[in-house]
Order: structure tokens, then C-alpha cells, then sequence
């Protein structure tokens, strides 16, 4: 972090501050800030006080860099903290100011009056990797692909086009990264073909809006990703959901579905399914693509997760190519704020009919995300990303397998959502409702419902706490819920 360019340095007098953190029963990194909040409030830190360096105070502490970088960070919204560029993080005058401080003993008003924080796992994203050197290959990246910009791609308009919009090294980038999961595709032969779109759903909403009209039918799993649902129901769509089992997608459920309401399209997740994290075999991948091919069905392969377990097996594409669109984005094994998505074509022409929809919808993907996409892609960068989520969701999977029951949950070892199916007694608006009480927020099943009836359970997302102490509490606290009475669990005096 830039506010800590002394992380090698030793402590000293004045960086030797460390927070008790003893009868304090929040996330690690907020019982760090409110630890400081009360030392300033009670005299032990003085105004201009350096504060130690943020890996010095992590090994004190013994827990993450991202914990205390998040407490540091949560200081300086409270206006406890300045950062220095050089020098090192202080404490902030403001902060023991009389007018801020009421009382001696008392927290200032801004920390009284925070609210209490929750861990939202509403969102599948990805953990934060314990990887802090990271951080300035990040930066020498991002460095780079600014000075590898023609300054004419941000003093333009860009064509919304395969290719037309980035650049040959954005197309090569992407057929790089889609090689991963299709061999066969590379710079020389997928000329054409890719797509490059701001977000898998951008990408999405232009596929849709390319094969549909309101009123159309498309398929997709009986439980789907919400986004899609969201945008096929603003496009005024009628979405049939395919009964699934615990590998997925039916082949037979969807033979019969495209036989009964012949969709324009079929929308699926094949490898490591949100929400349930079923990975389709390679017969049932196979059988899909066939089915597809007798109908003349288009598919839409969302493989955002596909690059994540080392031995998926190949994506639909790989047999049915001249059909499907695969969609790979980078936000979930990546980075989530990168908001790129590589789309791969059946062929020039359908490629061209897509980023047509692009520029209905969205006009065309921004130039600076897309060059950072492929500076990452080129020097390696974006590969040292997955591996450091890949390597950090395998730990938190692990917490997972040693804290919950066995029979509660459905996950994938190098994945970092997990299924969670309720006991008896337990609804999953209880169970859900009780976990906010706790301070965990969760998506219920009906969220991904497409038809019939919702499954007593929730998606967890391993990848919403910050550090391995908070993704434990936060299992420990499921465990819990789990090995109590809802009766008892939902007393209200």
C-alpha cells in the first residue's frame, strides 16, 4: 500500500503501538480500528504518532496483510488516520481534537455512529489473495499498459466492432487467455471471432438482445445466475428453467424443454454452477452439444468460473463449436474490478452480429481496462492472480470442510462459493434472517429460481471476508446456526 512505503523498516518508539484486541467480538479488522479509536480517545496515542507499518503489525498480530490493510483503511474513513506517501501512516490531528473527542474515555462521534459492519456474501467474488508482493506487479502494470496506450484510443470514439474497438493485441490477449479452455483457438486462427466486452454481463445482454425479441423463450438451468434472469426479464423473455441433479444440467430435461417451447437460445454455467458448483461431466457436455446441434439450438457458455479447478473438462465449445458462444470473463479469477470479458464466436460473422448488439446496447468496451486485460494477459500478471485466488479459495475450502458438517454443503475444492442445504427445521428465510442477526448476509435459493420450487438452501461465498480469521468466524458462525433450533435461534423479546 502506498501509505506504508516502510514495511521492511523495524519498529521503533514511536511505531510500537499494539491494539488489544481481547473481549472484542467483530471482524478482526474492525476490532483493530475501533482498538486504536479507543487508545486515541484514552491518551495512549498521540496526535502525529506514526503508527507501525502494516505487514510489521500483521506478524505482531499474526493474521493477514489484507486485515490490517482494511483496518488501517477503516481507520482513515473515520478520520483517525492520515497516510504520508513515504513516510508512513499517523495518527490524525483531527482525531484528538477536543471538538471531535466529547470525553477522555469516550470513542469519537464519527466511530459511535459507524454502523455495525456485515459481511455481505450476497456477492460471488473472489478472495483476496495472501499475496502481498502482488500488489506491485498490480501496479507495474497498470503502469505499463498506460504507457502502452495511444493517447487517440481516449481523444476518440472507438468502433464497437470484433477487434475494432481494442486492437490486434486486445484479440491476441484474448484468444491467449481463451486458449486455456479451447486449445484450438489461438491469435492465427481466431481472427474474427472474439469479441472483447466490458463484463460477462455486458456481454450477456448483447448475446440476448442478438438472438431474441420480447416474447421469445430461453432455456437455462432450473437455478441460474440472477443477472441473467435480470436482463432477460427487462427484454420482456420468458425463461424455462431445466431441471438439474447433482452433475448439473439433464440432458433428457433439456431434450424435452427445447421439444415443448422451442427457446432461441440455451443459457448454462457448466463448470462449477452458480449456485450449486456442479461441474457437468464430459458425457453430459457432450450430450447438451448434440441435443443443441439436432435443434439448431445456440448455446451461451458462461465459463467465468471454468479456469478455476486445474481439471474441468472441456467446455462445450471444444465439441460443439459452430454453435456455441463461450464467454470467459476475468472479474472471477482475476480481478473483479477489471471488467473485461473475452467472447469467442462460432465464426466471423456471428462475430460481427455481436458487437453490432454491443454498440446498440453498451457502444463499445472502454480502451483502459482492455489494455491494462492485456498488459496483465502478456507479462504474466493475470496468470500470478489465478493462481494466488485459486491457492487462497483451496484454503478457505478447507476451512469450510473442517468447520461445517459434511451433509450441509456442496462445493469444489478450488472453488470459492459453496452450497449450503438446510436441515430440517430450518427455512431458508429463517436461516437467513438469522444470519444477518449475526452479521452475515446471504443468497437464499429463490434468487436463482427460475420454475418450481426453491430448495431449502443458500450460496455461500467463501471469497467475501477479507482475511482466514473472518472466513472462519464466519464458518464457525454457520455451524453454529446450523446445530441449533430454529425455535430457539429466532427468540424476540
Amino acid at each position: 500500500m502506498q501509505s506504508d512505503n516502510l514495511e521492511n523498516a523495524g519498529p521503533s518508539d514511536a511505531d510500537s503501538w499494539q491494539p488489544d484486541l481481547t473481549n472484542r467480538a467483530k471482524p478482526v479488522y474492525l476490532a483493530i480500528a475501533d482498538a486504536l479509536a479507543d487508545d486515541i480517545a484514552g491518551g495512549r496515542l498521540a496526535a502525529g504518532q506514526r503508527l507501525p507499518p502494516q505487514r510489521v503489525l500483521a506478524d505482531r498480530l499474526g493474521v493477514d496483510l489484507t486485515t490490517v490493510s482494511r483496518a488501517y483503511s477503516e481507520a482513515r474513513h473515520r478520520g483517525l488516520l492520515d497516510a504520508r506517501v513515504g513516510q508512513g501512516t499517523f495518527v490524525s490531528a483531527r482525531s484528538v481534537a477536543s471538538k471531535d473527542v466529547p470525553a477522555r474515555n469516550a470513542l469519537p462521534r464519527r466511530v459511535a455512529a459507524a454502523p455495525a459492519a456485515i459481511i455481505d456474501m450476497t456477492m460471488n467474488q473472489p478472495p483476496l489473495p495472501d499475496a502481498p508482493e502482488l500488489l506491485d506487479r498490480v501496479s507495474k502494470g497498470l503502469a505499463q499498459a498506460m504507457l502502452r496506450l495511444d493517447p487517440q484510443a481516449l481523444l476518440r470514439y472507438q468502433e464497437a466492432g470484433a477487434g475494432l474497438q481494442t486492437g490486434e493485441e486486445d484479440l491476441a490477449a484474448g484468444a491467449r487467455w481463451l486458449g486455456r479452455r479451447l486449445p484450438d483457438l489461438h491469435a492465427d486462427n481466431a481472427s474474427g471471432r472474439i469479441v472483447v466486452c466490458p463484463g460477462t454481463q455486458s456481454a450477456l445482454l448483447a448475446l440476448l438482445c442478438m438472438h431474441t425479441r420480447p416474447g421469445d423463450t430461453v432455456c437455462t438451468e432450473e437455478l441460474t445466475y440472477p443477472g441473467f434472469k435480470a436482463i432477460a426479464r427487462q427484454l420482456g423473455l420468458r425463461v424455462v428453467g431445466v431441471a438439474m441433479d447433482g452433475d448439473g444440467l439433464d440432458p433428457d430435461a433439456l431434450r424435452a424443454a427445447v421439444e415443448a417451447h422451442a427457446p432461441k437460445l440455451l443459457y448454462c454455467t457448466p463448470t462449477l454452477h452458480n449456485p450449486t458448483t456442479a461441474t457437468l461431466t464430459a458425457e453430459r457436455r457432450a450430450a447438451i452439444a448434440a441435443i443443441a446441434r439436432s435443434h439448431n439450438l445456440p448455446i451461451v457458455e458462461d465459463d467465468i468460473y471454468g479456469v478455476l479447478p486445474q481439471d474441468a473438462p472441456p467446455p462445450i465449445a471444444a465439441s460443439a463449436p459452430d454453435l456455441t458462444f463461450h464467454v470467459v470473463g476475468l472479474a472471477k479469477c482475476v480481478a473483479p474490478g477489471l471488467r473485461i470479458t473475452y467472447v469467442a464466436a462460432p465464426d466471423a460473422r456471428q462475430a460481427a452480429r455481436l458487437a453490432a448488439a454491443q454498440r446498440a446496447t453498451i457502444l463499445g468496451t472502454p480502451p483502459i481496462p482492455a489494455a491494462v486485460a492485456t498488459q496483465w494477459i502478456a507479462d504474466g500478471t493475470a496468470d500470478a492472480l489465478l493462481a494466488a485466488i485459486r491457492a487462497e479459495a483451496s484454503v478457505r475450502q478447507r476451512l469450510a470442510r473442517e468447520v461445517l458438517p459434511a451433509a450441509a454443503m456442496t462445493a469444489h475444492a478450488e472453488g470459492f462459493h459453496l452450497w449450503l442445504s438446510l436441515p430440517p427445521g430450518w427455512t431458508r428465510g429463517e436461516f437467513a434472517a438469522h444470519l444477518r442477526s449475526q452479521g452475515i448476509a446471504a443468497a437464499v435459493s429463490d434468487i436463482f429460481l427460475t420454475g418450481g420450487t426453491a430448495p431449502e438452501a443458500l450460496r455461500i461465498c467463501l471469497g467475501a471476508p477479507v482475511g482466514r480469521p473472518d472466513c472462519r468466524r464466519m464458518l464457525e458462525t454457520l455451524a453454529d446456526a446450523l446445530d441449533q433450533s430454529p425455535a430457539l435461534a429466532g427468540i424476540v423479546i
